[in-house]
C-alpha cells in the first residue's frame, strides 16, 4: 500500500459504483480513512468491505443529497464523527444526469437536477471549508464535466449544472484559498466500464481523439489523489481536464 495520503482523512459522495467508487478505493490505497457516502446501504458495504479486505479504513454514511442545506450540513457533520473529528479531503461527486432534450425537460426535473448537481455540493461546501480553513487546511476536489465546454446535442440540463460546478471551483479557491483550502476539479471525459467484449455506443464519442478510447474510472481516481495531495500544493482553482484530449484537441473524423 502507498501513503500518498496517509494520515488523511476524506469524504467522497456519490462513492458507491463508478468514479466516485474508484476515487474512494484509490484515497484509501493511498492510506486515507474514507467516508464512502450515498443513497444504497447495500453498495455502500459492498465498497467499504472491499477496501477494508485490502487493508484500507473506510466507513459507509448514508445519505440522500437532495439539495438541501440540512441534508448536506447533516452529512458533514456525521462524516466528521466518523473520521475523528476532521474531513481534510472532500470530493463533490455525487451528481444525476438525465439525457432529455431541453424541449422535453420539465420543471420539477429541472429543480431535481440543480439540487442534487449544484446545490447540494454548494452547501456542503460552505460547511466542510470553513471547518478545513479552522483546522490548518485541506482540499476539496469538485467533478466536473467536458460538456460543460463542448456543446453536444444531448444533456444541455446536466452540463450546465457542471459549468455552473466549474465557476463555483474558481471562486471558491479565490474565497478559500487564502485560508488554507484549496479548491480545484477535474473534467472527466466519456468514462464507463463497458463489460468484457463489450462495443458501448459512447465509444464513437471517443473516435480520432488522441486518446482514442473511452477512458476508465481508475484515470479519475489517479487525478483525485493528485490534486488531494501534497504534490499539487501549488495548485488552486484548475479544473484538470483528464478526458483522452476529447476537449483540448481537434477531433479527426476516421
Amino acid at each position: 500500500m502507498s501513503t500518498r495520503l496517509e494520515g488523511k482523512t476524506a469524504l467522497v459522495t456519490g462513492a458507491t459504483s463508478n468514479i466516485g467508487r474508484a476515487i474512494a478505493e484509490a484515497f484509501a490505497a493511498e492510506g486515507a480513512h474514507v467516508v464512502v457516502s450515498g443513497r444504497s446501504a447495500g453498495r455502500g458495504q459492498e465498497v467499504i468491505d472491499g477496501i477494508r479486505a485490502r487493508g484500507g479504513h473506510a466507513d459507509f454514511v448514508q445519505a440522500a443529497l437532495d439539495g438541501s442545506a440540512a441534508a448536506s450540513r447533516a452529512l458533514a457533520q456525521e462524516a466528521t464523527r466518523v473520521l475523528g473529528g476532521r474531513i481534510d479531503i472532500l470530493v463533490n461527486n455525487a451528481g444525476i444526469y438525465p439525457a432529455d432534450p431541453t424541449s422535453a425537460t420539465d420543471e420539477k426535473t429541472f429543480d431535481e437536477v440543480y439540487a442534487v448537481n449544484v446545490k447540494a455540493p454548494f452547501f456542503l461546501t460552505a460547511t466542510v471549508a470553513p471547518a478545513m480553513a479552522e483546522a490548518g487546511g485541506g482540499a476539496i476536489i469538485n467533478l466536473g464535466s467536458w460538456i460543460a465546454r463542448l456543446g453536444i446535442p444531448i444533456g444541455a440540463l446536466y452540463s450546465s449544472t457542471k459549468g455552473a460546478v466549474e465557476t463555483l471551483t474558481r471562486a471558491w479557491a479565490a474565497e478559500f484559498g487564502p485560508q488554507g483550502v484549496r479548491v480545484n476539479a477535474i473534467s472527466p471525459g466519456v468514462v464507463l466500464s463497458p463489460a468484457p467484449g463489450e462495443i458501448h455506443p459512447a465509444e464513437a464519442m471517443m473516435k480520432g481523439t488522441p486518446a482514442g478510447r473511452m477512458g476508465t474510472p481508475d484515470a479519475i481516481a489517479n487525478a483525485a489523489v493528485y490534486l488531494a495531495g501534497d504534490e499539487s500544493a501549488f495548485v488552486h482553482g484548475t479544473v484538470l481536464d483528464v478526458d483522452g484530449g476529447r476537449t483540448s484537441a481537434a477531433v479527426i473524423a476516421g
